[in-house]
């Protein structure tokens, strides 16, 4: 099948998207921009001929960027006219602004000032003399500064209309002066020096070609605006197009950003694509965005730099070319072969853009609802695509403008530069791609007073680890010894981390070693942080590293008990070794195979190694108390021939019993179940699992965050681990339109907007581990689906299983979805997810001031329950485990219960008499008090539902049952309070105390 006839299930969707995105050009429309502008123009022609404009109207600004020579004369525009998309008709929400463009007159300007920023001084100043006019007007609302494509050396005005249209609350014109006919372009050719403050090298000028080329941009906006009009207002199906791409970088923070791509260029692409006929009118906007995808991902023509005045037959050399591609990464030039139109690309950022192609290309390559929502609506900002997120606060470092703007570029884009290459060199190969951007601009920026309000935004450094190999390597070899300008150009890199040393093979060499538990590899990465200390002017509290904030979730007490996996495994062979060796027994053991998430990686907290479970007949010393619960651990053993069903049941009962006797004398295990076919479904996850974990080393920590955040917020009886197992699985074996998440956090991030933003209501999420399901198995799969949503279709709030996770194994999402969660229950866990997410993504990409902290991604509010449970933490059987006590400090209190000294879930030291044989009868072998008061109180009550964490939380929430009949919620009849104090009784000695927050609502 090609990829068009792919994509034709998607032209529906494209189609209603076009419709949402695409700007109705109504007379609503037309009039408020028309009277916008007539406004503009009005106030304009308010401003007196002749007025002197001088350095006062903007000291700030213009002793930051050391122009001279700056007084002039006011004249007005030589003409004001509307550009950009609106004049194209490409506008795509929901960003709706009108560019105006504002032609300075040639009077105001002297034929040098393309010298020393003067040009840059008198282009601001001339938008401060129409700001003051502008807003004295009663038709404007209000006027800001912004920046053209965030170059602070060139702000533009953005006007906001007085008159507000219900249709378009957010319009407002960009005011962005040009200089059509300033200055003689050869002046600006990129091959010379205008700023004379530049360090000279010899006798030699450094060229300037971006300070150059930030004039020529304004000298031949028009005209380029002009040349794209022409080649857009023609053709629909174009248009369409660019909306499309426009909606696809929107979505993409990493790519829509100054060193990168934004609407002109985009628009600038697709006309080249339309000029040399890489795309016809005979094409629909979907087939143009494919092209143009495959165009920016793969095509040679980017090595050379692609031409339009090839097609005016100007005559340019190839030492020009030459020229081009030595001075800029990317070129693009125009029409008129004066100006590279993307100057401002840099190659990391072209990389990551070719990357964000491919991608989009793969998406395309699947079904019609799945690419459409992967290319057009996932938002793929820095918290979700890069493994690693870095934030720089730099405000105030005097470091980063030590140059000012003396150099050829703006201080911060060259500070931006100058981390990439710190990373780069520190990294290695470690990275995949390395993205530093620094958006500086805010609404509030008051550029009069000076440019120091922009280093207020933090820098953002995204990172995509090549392998986790490469990323979690232990040792980097340097040079070797004997070459003495390497060595020394390393250890002055490296400082205090670099050591010499010699390896196996003999060779002796400049070396870093980063040392780390096993468990604890991907603080390796910290070498981002070493690296940035080392060579920046910035300290710890300047640098966060997004890489283990939430560690603390996972740790019980001090360590994370993934660190006893080895002895867990070590004892599972020796278990499934004398298991095998059992003799005398009608059927022999084929097969042991593990079931239990501490086998494959994605427990929260596998067991460790109980004291007493030390050598036979030693007591230990312990200072602090033991629990006396035991966690089993569950295994399924096969037996021979038991693959062929029905058995024969006197077989299997013999069996059962010469094997309890014989295991019964082994001291590794105490009570082995014995599993029947129904098990089985338990075994192909886990074994599919366990291959999934072996694949992606990050998948077991980034399902230990999501179960512990189910859990923490009260979910453990809404969605099963092996559910919470699959939704992280779908993010690594169907990423895209990302790649697997290589970090914990992103991981993270991820399952939390999975669950927020998936259509689960008409979409069944197919979790494909090993890819081997056909066509026939996916057609069974919505086959199954589509009966299940009936019941939703004829009443929204039917309380059924809502979620439908299919598996090779399971088709019909029997297996850990079936009764839970229904409509209620997913409605609330989507709401949770949404809530982390937002969250989760401003603590990595905002300076959080306020009550914000990591910790609150895993506290629940107990306000959003009816009524509270708050249970003796020491009570609980692992109280390590507890990551916040709760307190309620709404409701009334029902019932103040004291602590039962008759239970006690740990061994005192003073219990600790006897011989360790003894001591193990007290030991009490899957008993967890929680799940014991909660099945205590489901049998008891049948009014309210219960929410509870089974990880270790000393919380439950209770919320009334709604009936169907008309009476209470609490049930008919029943007192809330009375129905509360009963639930403490039940749990008398273990219950703390019990609020009551709300009361039963009548039914309607």
């Amino acid at each position: 099948m090609d990829v068009d006839t792919l994509m034709e299930p998607m032209d529906l969707k494209v189609s209603e998207l076009l419709k949402e995105v695409q700007v109705d050009y109504s007379p609503a429309l037309t009039e408020l921009v028309d009277d916008t502008v007539s406004a503009i123009k009005e106030a304009i022609n308010q401003i007196p001929e002749g007025i002197e404009v001088t350095v006062d109207e903007a000291p700030g600004f213009v002793k930051d960027i050391g122009a001279d020579k700056v007084e002039f004369k006011f004249k007005k525009p030589k003409s004001v006219e509307i550009g950009g998309s609106y004049s194209m008709k490409c506008i795509a929400k929901p960003d709706i602004n009108v560019d105006l463009f504002i032609q300075l007159p040639k009077e105001c300007f002297h034929e040098k000032d393309y010298l020393n920023y003067r040009y840059h001084a008198k282009r601001f100043l001339y938008l401060c003399i129409l700001k003051k006019f502008l807003k004295s007007s009663s038709l404007v609302h209000k006027v800001e500064w912004s920046s053209f494509h965030n170059e602070a050396r060139k702000p533009v005005l953005l006007v906001y209309p007085a008159r507000k249209v219900v249709e378009f609350p957010g319009l407002f014109v960009r005011v962005i002066p040009t200089a059509k006919f300033l200055f003689n372009v050869a002046k600006l050719d990129m091959k010379r020096n205008n700023i004379r403050a530049l360090n000279q090298e010899g006798n030699t000028p450094l060229p300037t070609p971006r300070y150059n080329s930030s004039m020529l941009e304004d000298m031949f906006l028009e005209d380029n605006t002009e040349f794209l009009k022409k080649t857009f207002l023609g053709w629909r199906e174009l248009r369409e197009a660019l909306i499309l791409l426009k909606v696809w970088a929107q979505q993409r923070s990493s790519i829509y950003a100054h060193d990168c791509l934004n609407e002109f260029l985009i628009a600038v692409i697709l006309s080249y694509l339309a000029t040399y006929e890489k795309v016809n009118n005979s094409m629909k906007p979907l087939q143009i965005f494919r092209v143009t995808m495959d165009f920016i991902a793969s095509s040679k023509s980017w090595s050379q730099g692609l031409y339009f005045w090839q097609q005016r037959e100007v005559k340019v050399s190839k030492e020009e070319r030459l020229l081009y591609k030595e001075t800029f990464p990317v070129v693009i030039c125009d029409s008129y072969a004066h100006l590279n139109l993307a100057f401002r690309m840099k190659s990391n950022g072209f990389l990551e853009l070719q990357d964000e192609a491919a991608l989009a290309l793969k998406c395309l390559e699947k079904s019609g609802d799945v690419a459409f929502e992967d290319i057009f609506m996932t938002k793929i900002d820095f918290s979700s695509k890069f493994d690693y997120c870095i934030r720089l606060n730099l405000k105030g470092n005097s470091k980063v403008c030590a140059s000012g703007f003396c150099l050829d570029d703006e201080c911060w884009r060259l500070y931006e530069q100058k981390v990439h290459n710190i990373l780069s060199q520190g990294l290695s190969d470690r990275a995949k791609f390395i993205r530093v951007i620094w958006r500086n601009f805010h609404s509030d920026c008051d550029m009069e007073n000076g440019l120091s309000t922009l280093d207020t935004e933090p820098l953002l450094i995204g990172i995509s680890v090549s392998s986790l190999e490469k990323a979690f390597r232990v040792v980097d070899i340097g040079p070797n010894a004997d070459n003495k300008e390497e060595a020394l150009k390393f250890r002055k890199f490296w400082g205090e981390k670099a050591e010499l040393r010699r390896f196996r093979d003999g060779k002796i060499a400049e070396s870093t070693v980063w040392e780390s538990e096993q468990w604890a590899k991907h603080l390796i990465l910290k070498i981002i942080e070493y690296v940035l200390l080392q060579h920046l002017s910035l300290s710890k509290t300047n640098i966060l590293q997004v890489v283990d904030q939430l560690d603390f979730s996972l740790l019980h007490g001090v360590e994370d008990p993934m660190s006893f996996s080895a002895s867990l495994l070590a004892a599972f062979e020796l278990l499934s070794k004398r298991l095998r060796c059992i003799e005398d027994i009608p059927l022999k053991v084929s097969s042991v195979q593990p079931l239990d998430p501490a086998f494959r990686f994605t427990s929260v907290f596998p067991p460790r190694p109980h004291p007493l479970a030390s050598e036979k007949g030693h007591v230990p010393k312990l200072r602090k108390l033991i629990s006396s619960c035991i966690q089993p651990l569950e295994v399924m053993i096969q037996l021979e021939g038991s693959g062929n069903w029905p058995m024969d049941e006197v077989a299997i009962e013999k069996t059962k019993s010469a094997f309890l006797l014989k295991i019964g004398e082994s001291d590794i295990v105490k009570r082995v179940p014995f599993v029947d076919k129904k098990l089985f479904v338990r075994g192909q996850h886990s074994s599919m699992i366990n291959g999934l974990q072996g694949i992606y080393q990050m998948y077991g920590p980034v399902v230990r965050l999501a179960k512990r955040w189910v859990a923490s917020h009260l979910f453990s009886d809404c969605l099963v681990e092996e559910a919470v197992e699959l939704l992280v699985a779908h993010l690594f074996v169907k990423p895209l339109p990302f790649t697997a998440p290589c970090s914990r956090i992103a991981g993270f991030l991820r399952f939390l907007r999975l669950l927020a933003d998936y259509d689960w209501t008409f979409s069944p999420l197919v979790v494909d581990i090993n890819n081997d399901l056909t066509p026939i198995d996916k057609k069974e799969i919505y086959d199954n689906f589509t009966p299940s949503r009936k019941g939703h279709e004829e009443n929204a709030q039917n309380i059924s299983p809502s979620m439908f996770l299919a598996t090779s194994y399971d088709k019909a999402s029997e297996a850990w979805t079936r009764f839970a969660p229904n409509s209620l229950e997913l409605k609330r866990l989507v709401a949770y997810a949404r809530s982390s997410a937002n969250l989760l993504t401003r603590l990595v990409l905002e300076d959080q001031t306020g009550p914000l902290k990591w910790e609150c991604l895993f506290r629940t509010p107990l306000s959003n329950y009816d009524a509270v449970i708050l249970l003796h933490a020491g009570r609980l059987p692992y109280p390590q485990r507890l990551l916040f006590p709760s307190n309620s400090n709404q409701g009334r209190l029902v019932v103040h219960g004291n602590a039962s000294k008759a239970f006690q879930p740990f061994m005192l030291p003073g219990d600790l008499r006897g011989n360790s044989e003894e001591l193990k009868h007290k030991l009490m072998v899957n008993f967890d008090p929680l799940m014991s008061y909660v099945a205590d109180l489901q049998k008891e009550f049948n009014t309210f539902k219960l929410w509870y964490d089974s990880l270790g939380g000393d919380a439950i929430g209770l919320t009334w049952e709604t009936k169907k009949r008309g009476r209470d919620e609490a049930g008919e009849g029943e007192d809330p309070i009375k129905v509360l104090k009963g639930v403490g009784e039940v749990g008398k000695g273990f219950v703390r105390s019990v609020y009551f927050l709300k009361a039963p609502r009548l039914m309607k």
